[in-house]
């Protein structure tokens, strides 16, 4: 079961972080500027640090595999496979057309019925 978890909607469009600590869930809107693809990263650690969140073996990242654009995907999933190789945590997932709503209610039904994927090899990307 997934507790605590990092999701990341970075599509190139409406893009968002959102954390699930014990029963509190943020979320943090990422500005849509051409060309500032470092702004996951830096947003994701500021983030980390500021709600000083434990990455873990415990914890877990949601990374959105589209449809969306080649390079923010790319980029996310990069930045997932990161933390599952640095902090040891686990990583799945999710379609954009799966998560109606950013918000904890649909991410926790996204989970439950079990539309996260383990494998993260396949993604959708808009030509």
């Amino acid at each position: 079961m997934i507790n605590n978890f990092l999701i990341i909607k970075y599509i190139g469009k409406d893009d968002k972080i959102g954390f699930k600590i014990n029963k509190d869930f943020f979320v943090h809107n990422l500005e849509n500027k051409k060309n500032n693809r470092e702004n996951l990263v830096n947003n994701l650690y500021n983030l980390v640090n500021n709600y000083k969140i434990q990455l873990d073996k415990n914890f877990s990242v949601i990374v959105n595999l589209g449809p969306g654009s080649f390079s923010a995907i790319r980029i996310s999933i990069s930045t997932a496979k990161g933390l599952e190789i640095s902090k040891k945590i686990k990583i799945f997932g999710y379609k954009d057309t799966d998560l109606k709503e950013f918000d904890q209610k649909n991410v926790e039904k996204l989970i439950k019925k079990n539309l996260i994927e383990k494998k993260l090899i396949k993604p959708i990307y808009l030509s």
